[in-house]
């Protein structure tokens, strides 16, 4: 069965964040080795967060594109938390270059997740 256009749309943006991600870990890399960092320690985690994020992300979205149930769960949870983070930087933190599109595609992906056809190749069977 072929995922239906919904899923495979929602399966693209979540790439969409992990290439973003992958490109925000590079811009650390490059200003750790060129720049003064406070901690080289603290930035050098924040680019395997980053990277081990954009991970998670790609392998989110090939199981969506495989319709595996269980990759649902972990990308409704990672789109939920970036809805504050996103907020708070485009609001708070007047960074809306940054923090909108993530706001915009957070709130893309679930919209797309929850219409019916993605629902129904998503739902796990349960028999009772």
């Amino acid at each position: 069965m072929r995922a239906p256009g919904q899923v495979r749309a929602a399966s693209a943006i979540i790439g969409l964040e992990a290439l973003a991600l992958l490109a925000a870990a590079a811009v650390l890399i490059f200003k750790t080795v060129f720049g003064d960092p406070d901690s080289v320690g603290r930035a050098m985690s924040d680019v395997g967060f980053a990277v081990l994020g954009a991970l998670l992300l790609l392998f989110a979205a090939r199981g969506l594109l495989r319709l595996s149930p269980s990759s649902r769960t972990p990308v409704l949870v990672l789109q939920l938390l970036a809805l504050p983070v996103s907020y708070s930087l485009a609001f708070q933190a007047h960074r809306v270059a940054y923090g909108g599109p993530i706001l915009v595609a957070a709130l893309v992906v679930l919209y797309l997740l929850f219409t019916p056809p993605a629902r129904e190749a998503l739902d796990r069977d349960v028999e009772g």
